[in-house]
C-alpha cells in the first residue's frame, strides 16, 4: 500500500524559493530562526507565542555546517536538517521552514522583510541580528521571554550524565 506524503512537507521551502512561498503567506508575517536541533516544550512554547504575534510564522533553520561553526559541540547537531526542518514543519504554529548555511539568517531575514522579528528571551532586543533592518522598513522586533526553562544543551547533559 502507498501512503500520501504528510502536507507538512510543502511548508519547507527551499531558499531560493523563498519569494514565491511568501507572497500566498497572510500578513503580519513574524520570523525567527535558530538551530532546534531537539526540539523541547521551551521551543514549542516560544513557537506558538511568536506565531500569536502576527498571522505567519517563518523559521530558518541553522543548517548542519552553521551549528557545529556556533561552537555548541563537536557531535552537534544531534539531528540533521531535513529532520530538523520536518519537525518544526509539522507544527501547526510554523507557517514556513527554510534554512541557512551563513553564521547569521540576515540574508534570510532580508528577502523575507518580515513585519516582525523575535528571538527568544536570552536575546537583549539590539542584539538581535536584523534588529535595524527590521525597524528601518516599519517592523518591530521582539525577545520572547522564556516561559518554560529548557534548553537543548542541558537536556543532553542529563542523558549523558545518566549513561
Amino acid at each position: 500500500m502507498s501512503y500520501p506524503q504528510p502536507d507538512f512537507f510543502d511548508k519547507i521551502c527551499q531558499p531560493g524559493q523563498l519569494a514565491d512561498k511568501l507572497a500566498a503567506l497572510p500578513r503580519p508575517l513574524v520570523f525567527t530562526n535558530g538551530c532546534f536541533d531537539i526540539l523541547h516544550r521551551g521551543h514549542v512554547t516560544y513557537l506558538a507565542q511568536a506565531r500569536a504575534l502576527g498571522a505567519s510564522l517563518i523559521v530558518a533553520a541553522n543548517t548542519d555546517a552553521s551549528v557545529k561553526r556556533l561552537g555548541k559541540g563537536g557531535d552537534r547537531p544531534f539531528n540533521q536538517l531535513d529532520d530538523r526542518m520536518s519537525v518544526l514543519a509539522a507544527l501547526e504554529s510554523v507557517s514556513l521552514v527554510t534554512w541557512f548555511d551563513e553564521d547569521t539568517p540576515l540574508q534570510r531575514i532580508l528577502e523575507a522583510r518580515p513585519d516582525i522579528l523575535v528571538k527568544g528571551g536570552d536575546w537583549p532586543v539590539e542584539k538581535i541580528v536584523g534588529y535595524a533592518e527590521v525597524l528601518g522598513w516599519g517592523g518591530s522586533v521582539h525577545s520572547i521571554p522564556f516561559e518554560v526553562n529548557r534548553s537543548t544543551t542541558s537536556l543532553v547533559e542529563r542523558i549523558r550524565a545518566t549513561s
